[in-house]
């Protein structure tokens, strides 16, 4: 067939040089065989849990730094929200990938939904009370108010209660305004460890923060979630986006500069002092470096640790007993990633 095509491209009568013919027409069938083996990037949206922060800083610094690219994927990283239902986005197919959270996708496979966690950001989920600071530890909370959202009563608050005795009276509606807490130093509240203690700490009030993670609460943090059916069509993509991600996060820690870049375009109200306090407390709590990602690598998620968060959830009756929980995750993608943190 080779020989025929160059023969095809060299006019038999025409006149000129036989060897620049005979070159242009090996060109051409070179560029004809390997066309086929050149296209575009794979196209990726990313759809994250809340505004852009510091806590999504690998995604951001994986789009900035060419990471994805050298991966062949074209990613799209969008912001969630509080009027972003997440999953629903994802199972309709806007996003092919969602930051998740381990008790939302056990409680959706409950309902059937075939999603699944493929890798882990974290080994830590970043969730935390904030409180003043004559209290030594999450176990010296009796006699003080606890300020929660919502959503507290369907994941964390539980475990506490279970765990050190916490009741229900102690709790009040967390407004997300500071206030309260400032004027009372009877009160303790939920928080991020980047952010209502950076807002504390701009007031001049003097705080601890006590991450659940480091007492025991099992679930990892901002997880990469996909649908079981991209898992089943598309292994390659999600292999592939699951590496670069967790080398974006890895770039991230190391020089955050370009991944910051973005971040402030996404979300102008971050400004470089918080985003810089957000990327301190990540490293100081080793919530990428942390526990298993130290021995394993990075991204790792263990059969253990999805089964501690099962039974929590089983116990505190979040979770009905007879849910197959190994449906909510695989290791498949990250048991041989071996990015050492």
């Amino acid at each position: 067939m080779l020989l025929t095509l160059v023969r095809q491209s060299i006019p038999s009568r025409s006149p000129g040089n036989l060897l620049r013919r005979v070159t242009t027409a090996l060109a051409l069938v070179t560029a004809t065989l390997i066309a086929p083996l050149v296209h575009a990037d794979d196209k990726v949206v990313f759809l994250t849990s809340w505004y852009a922060q510091a806590e999504h800083g690998g995604f951001y610094q994986a789009v900035a730094k060419g990471i994805y690219k050298k991966y062949g994927l074209d990613v799209t990283v969008k912001m969630g929200g509080p009027q972003v239902n997440g999953m629903q986005l994802l199972a309709a197919g806007q996003a092919d990938f969602l930051m998740g959270y381990d008790l939302q996708v056990l409680s959706a496979v409950e309902k059937g939904m075939p999603v699944t966690t493929v890798a882990t950001s974290f080994q830590k989920d970043l969730q935390g009370m904030m409180t003043h600071d004559d209290v030594k530890g999450l176990a010296d909370m009796k006699g003080k108010t606890i300020l929660a959202g919502s959503a507290a009563h369907a994941t964390w608050l539980p475990w506490l209660e279970a765990k050190y005795g916490y009741t229900d009276a102690q709790v009040r509606a967390y407004t997300f305004n500071l206030q309260p807490f400032f004027a009372d130093p009877n009160v303790a509240q939920q928080a991020y460890p980047s952010s209502e203690p950076f807002q504390a700490m701009k007031g001049n009030v003097k705080t601890h923060f006590f991450l659940f993670a480091d007492d025991g609460y099992p679930p990892y943090g901002s997880t990469i979630v996909t649908m079981q059916k991209t898992i089943a069509e598309k292994p390659d993509v999600v292999a592939r986006f699951v590496k670069a991600s967790i080398e974006g996060w890895k770039s991230y820690l190391a020089d955050p500069t370009a991944g910051n870049e973005l971040i402030k375009k996404e979300n102008p109200k971050m400004d470089d002092e918080q985003i810089a306090y957000g990327v301190k407390r990540m490293k100081e709590l080793k919530v990428f470096d942390g526990g298993d990602a130290a021995k394993l690598g990075a991204g790792v998620m263990t059969d253990a640790r999805w089964e501690q968060t099962a039974r929590f959830m089983v116990s505190a009756g979040l979770l009905k007993s007879d849910t197959d929980w190994k449906q909510a995750y695989t290791t498949r993608f990250v048991k041989d990633l071996k990015i050492m943190p």
